[in-house]
């Protein structure tokens, strides 16, 4: 009879009711677990879960059982009904060293991501209420499963309250800089009598904030501070929404911001901090509060106003701080915490050029609404801007690892910070003598002019290669050529990389390409005409390929330094390797894994919105490209400075100095820095050249053709037709040559940058030289006079 009984619960569990997807979403983000954490309890993949949670797949016996179970304990703690704010079971955090007995909040979803970057209706203006109900912002509703996921174009969040002796509420109040979230007190009014309302374009209630929205930033990430025509400070948020500003000073508008705004964003990890609020100001916005609209050359070089500036000066007499940076195009304004809640605004002023034209293109010139709307979608899928996106990538790496976070109570009852695992700690570490740059401080012995060769540096960097076009390739009409979809970032995904301690030296090591480090090795035996591809021997013709041991493609004489992808592929190769020394790191980890997903999945969503999807096939997708960026060319702005975000935030990992002042030996500030890993750097970029070598190997095997110019993501084939589909072989059911290029959105896959014809390439090299790479000038065929030194 127990079988019968054992039957009929599995039958029972098979059809286990399930709460929806974005209701297991919350609930899992509600106890503060990641996707890893559920997938291993359930022994299944991370993508399976994140297949449930986003309503793709549903769970099957025996692991549904299993999931229902998770869910209905999560759902008796975290009822739907709960505000953000509600006391609920929850991990305690510190940060930075400080000490805090405050219970964390689990991470709460993102503002609502702004509908698609056309250009906003103009708001219109609503008149400010007589007077503002004390009870707390609305709680929040769950959106009915047919309503959209996005706010509608031209719909408006809730507006903000009105007078300013409005009983404040303590979701309106700012967390610690370096603590973790918790009730303030009730925030100090501004000095200055104001009315602040809201403006909505077209009427209607007021709207709900998504489930699991946190109040505390019911406004968004960020503001455009601009002045209308009346004279009237506004603030344009994200979704379309427009604030009065009452602030008359700089002072006064920074306490707006931080006591009735309600801007930032929550923590991105469970043991980080909630982001600062972000004001763009215009330049109109700048007069308003006494800035200049544009900085003198000057103050340009020097980067910032000057210390004796009145609105300096005006920040100073408030009581208000500046970091070392000064007050320049990306500026903090903060005071020191007080019971370690933070009190800090960002702001970024456009006009002094803290947008920079080559990622942001056009951004600082667009209406204060599109600005909003635009750098909101960043905010919301990536993080709200730091600085340049060289810094915002750098800055996402800790938001999403953390260095530390709160330990076990003590005899006393008290939580104390620790070392958060998995990332790079609270303090710089040094690396190791091949690993230093030249001016380090490790090489201050160096004689004053030695030029360190490959056996005393490790010089991980991408390609740059080329080589003369064959008798048969000049026959054919077109060189096509193929992109990577954000190289560096499919690069970083499953990278394992140092962790927290310094890195240690060997002498005759066994190589183990599960040891990250840096490797002196002699790789001049490797013999491209013949290697292994997958468990098969082919042969090649190795002149008509690149050596994947260095950046110029050029196959090593002797030995050298390299990081432990690049031995790794001589492995792999089917070569045997014997390193003489080595600078290993004993703990490891996959460090950039989260961030290559958040930015994977940002770049995917942003492409999405331009109408490239991932479940366009090879031609559609190369038709979708097709002016992609004229669909929605604030779209396109998003997707070039994600991806310069990718690119930038690894260039950081070994920022160099910058100055007059610096003098080689010198240490620089950013080797105070944790993030300052050139070994990080070096890992990534050894990944993503290797892994363009594959693929260059993996068609060469199966089809015979060969690149005639590699330049770090992008490789150049002659064909007799203008498509990456005359290059890239693929089947009628979709497939293509196993391990090797394939056309699609995701990053690793490749795109079409660019077609020119032969006879182009004959007259360039004939002008220029055979040792001009083609690569760089096949996307428009031009040829600057700085590109060939005149």
């Amino acid at each position: 009879m127990s079988e019968l009984f054992d039957a009929i619960d599995a039958l029972l569990a098979s059809r286990a009711t399930l709460p929806p997807p974005e209701e297991r979403r919350r609930l899992r983000k509600a106890h503060g677990l990641t996707v890893d954490e559920v997938a291993g309890a359930l022994k299944v993949r991370r993508a399976t879960v994140s297949g449930w949670e986003s309503g793709k797949t549903e769970p099957r016996p025996p692991e549904r059982d299993a999931y229902a179970r998770l869910l209905d304990g999560l759902a008796k703690l975290y009822p739907a009904d709960t505000d953000a704010n509600s006391d609920t079971p929850a991990q305690d955090t510190a940060v930075r060293g400080e000490s805090t007995g405050a219970p964390h909040q689990a991470a709460a979803e993102p503002p609502p991501l702004p509908a698609p970057l056309a250009a906003p209706p103009a708001p219109e203006k609503v008149s400010p209420p007589a007077s503002v109900p004390a009870s707390p912002a609305p709680r929040a509703t769950r959106p009915s499963s047919a309503a959209p996921p996005h706010p509608v174009p031209g719909s408006r969040p809730p507006a903000l309250s009105a007078e300013r002796n409005a009983p404040s509420r303590p979701a309106d109040t700012l967390t610690a800089p370096t603590e973790a979230s918790s009730p303030a007190p009730a925030p100090r009014q501004p000095s200055t009598p104001h009315r602040s309302s809201g403006r909505k374009a077209g009427r209607g209630s007021t709207a709900p904030q998504p489930r699991g929205a946190d109040p505390r930033f019911a406004n968004g990430p960020l503001a455009v501070v601009d002045i209308d025509d009346d004279g009237q400070a506004l603030a344009y948020c994200v979704g379309g929404l427009v604030l009065d500003i009452p602030a008359a000073s700089l002072p006064a508008l920074v306490e707006w911001t931080l006591t009735e705004a309600r801007l930032g964003a929550p923590r991105l990890h469970g043991a980080g901090r909630d982001a600062d609020p972000l004001l763009v100001l215009t330049g109109a916005a700048c007069e308003r509060f006494g800035l200049p609209p544009r900085l003198t050359p000057e103050e340009r070089l020097d980067g910032r106003l000057p210390e004796d500036h009145r609105a300096v000066e005006q920040l100073a007499g408030a009581e208000w701080l500046l970091t070392r940076r000064g007050l320049g195009p990306w500026a903090w304004i903060y005071r020191p915490a007080q019971g370690g809640r933070r009190q800090c605004v960002q702001l970024c002023i456009p006009s002094w050029d803290a947008l920079d034209a080559r990622h942001w293109h056009g951004a600082a010139d667009l209406p204060p609404a599109e600005l909003a709307r635009l750098l909101g979608t960043y905010a919301s899928r990536v993080l709200t801007p730091r600085g340049t996106t060289a810094v915002t990538g750098l800055e996402l790496m800790t938001a999403l690892r953390p260095p530390t976070r709160a330990g076990a109570p003590d005899e006393t009852g008290r939580r104390h910070s620790e070392h958060n695992p998995g990332s790079l700690g609270r303090d710089a570490i040094d690396c190791a003598p091949c690993e230093a740059p030249d001016g380090h401080p490790l090489l201050a012995d160096l004689p004053r002019f030695h030029q360190r060769g490959p056996a005393e540096m490790l010089l991980e960097e991408a390609y740059d290669w080329t080589r003369p076009l064959t008798d048969a390739e000049c026959m054919r009409r077109h060189l096509v050529g193929i992109d990577v979809n954000m190289a560096f970032a499919a690069a970083s995904n499953g990278a394992i990389v140092g962790l927290a301690q310094p890195p240690v030296h060997v002498t005759g090591p066994r190589f183990d390409a599960k040891v990250p480090g840096a490797w002196l090795v002699d790789l001049s035996h490797v013999d491209l005409s013949r290697v292994k591809v997958g468990k098969q021997w082919h042969t090649l013709v190795a002149d008509q390929l690149p050596s994947p041991f260095t950046p110029s493609g050029e196959r090593p004489d002797g030995p050298a330094w390299y990081a432990t992808p690049t031995v790794a592929y001589a492995v792999e190769l089917g070569y045997d390797v014997a390193p003489a020394e080595a600078w290993i790191r004993p703990e490891s980890g996959r460090f950039l894994d989260d961030w290559y997903k958040r930015l994977r999945d940002a770049y995917v969503a942003t492409m999405a919105d331009l109408g490239v999807t991932e479940d366009l096939g090879p031609a559609e997708l190369l038709a979708a490209m097709d002016d992609h960026k004229r669909r929605d060319p604030g779209a396109a702005i998003v997707v070039s400075a994600i991806k310069a975000t990718v690119k930038g935030g690894i260039g950081k990992l070994r920022e160099r100095p910058r100055g007059d002042g610096w003098r080689p030996g010198q240490p620089w500030p950013a080797l105070a820095r944790p993030t300052w890993r050139p070994d990080i750097r070096a890992a990534v970029i050894s990944r993503a050249r290797v892994g363009m070598h594959r693929k260059i190997v993996a068609l060469a095997a199966a089809t015979g053709r060969y690149p005639v110019a590699v330049l770090s993501d992008c490789a150049v084939y002659a064909a007799d037709g203008p498509s990456p589909l005359d290059v890239l072989p693929y089947d009628t059911d979709g497939r293509t040559v196993p391990g090797s290029f394939r056309i699609g959105v995701s990053p690793g896959m490749v795109k079409h940058e660019g077609t020119q014809s032969v006879l182009w390439a004959e007259g360039l090299r004939e002008e220029y030289g055979q040792e001009l790479n083609l690569a760089r000038y096949i996307k428009t065929g031009d040829i600057a006079a700085q590109d060939t030194g005149e």
